[in-house]
């Protein structure tokens, strides 16, 4: 009888800033918790997962879900998935019997590795990623400096480079391996490195007044909470930008139905968010129930202050 391939042993935990790898843990580790209470029930044995440097192999059949991180920390990261180990954790969220390892032969570890998920596995995929996503936020909170929300979604792959790139694997004996990899944008790893350096700036040892007895400028103070909740039920008309030109004005005055207006801006160039004309984001445009959105994959940082 022969038996599945065995999996490649996994790599070392990759080195990563101290930040990231809490965020990975979080990840972690409510994802054995949620797998554990579906399905580890019935099995008797908790889901257990790990850390690993080791890459996936790519292929057209992968699943990819968006994750945007709202609240505390703000940023994406995106979750790709084998369709196989989709289509397990998808049979465990809906409590579906899987085909034991022994009794699959390599030949049927290749097939099922090449075969897309359904779509009914796809929606159960995605409901238990949900529930995985809402426990690492609030397990996230007091790490993050507040309440963080999560956004996912299914998509194609991101557009943009990763930061970091990590990968959990299953490590449960007698069962098929799982894999689920994490990729983190630069605006989230940016984002990720505030709480620190909110908690360094708020100790006394780095405290401008306590430690040198200058007095704090109140140009640079940030002002008390109680002054942020005044100004958060301001509505504010923000405007997407796709590009500009400049026109005579005898070609403005030919315009007439089906003429073609060419922007400056390149095809896949970033689309721009304009408050009150100023440039404060850069992002895809996506569709969200059938309107237009902005996917925010830079935060524009206002220009320094004049002297």
């Amino acid at each position: 009888m022969t038996g599945i391939p065995d999996a490649p042993a996994p790599s070392p935990a990759p080195e990563l800033r101290p930040e990231l790898l809490r965020w990975c843990e979080a990840w972690k580790t409510c994802l054995q918790n949620v797998l554990t209470q579906v399905s580890g029930s019935a099995s008797g044995e908790p889901a257990t997962f790990e850390i690993s440097a080791q890459s996936l192999p790519a292929a057209d059949t992968d699943v990819w879900y968006t994750v945007v991180a709202g609240g505390a920390v703000r940023g994406e990261m995106a979750l790709r998935l084998p369709a196989a180990s989709g289509a397990r954790l998808a049979q465990k969220f809906l409590g579906e019997a899987e085909t034991a390892p022994q009794d699959a032969t390599a030949k049927d570890a290749t097939a099922a590795a090449a075969t897309p998920i359904s779509a009914e596995q796809k929606e159960a995929l995605e409901e238990l990623l949900r529930q995985i996503a809402g426990l690492t936020a609030t397990a996230l909170a007091s790490t993050a400096g507040g309440e963080v929300q999560f956004h996912l979604s299914a998509s194609p792959a991101p557009s943009w480079s990763s930061d970091a790139i990590v990968c959990l694997q299953s490590k449960n004996e007698g069962e098929a391996a799982i894999s689920v990899e994490i990729r983190i944008s630069p605006a989230l790893a940016a984002a990720l490195l505030l709480p620190a350096s909110q908690a360094a700036a708020a100790s006394p040892q780095s405290s401008t007044g306590a430690s040198t007895g200058i007095p704090a400028d109140p140009l640079t103070e940030a002002p008390p909470s109680a002054s942020y909740r005044r100004l958060m039920d301001v509505d504010l008309d923000v405007k997407l930008r796709f590009g500009s030109r400049h026109m005579l004005l005898r070609d403005v005055l030919a315009l007439s139905a089906g003429v073609v207006v060419e922007l400056d801006n390149p095809l896949h160039s970033p689309v721009e968010l304009l408050l009150d004309g100023r440039l404060i984001a850069q992002g895809e445009v996506v569709i969200v129930d059938g309107k237009y959105g902005l996917r925010v994959t830079d935060v524009v940082d206002p220009p320094p202050a004049a002297a």
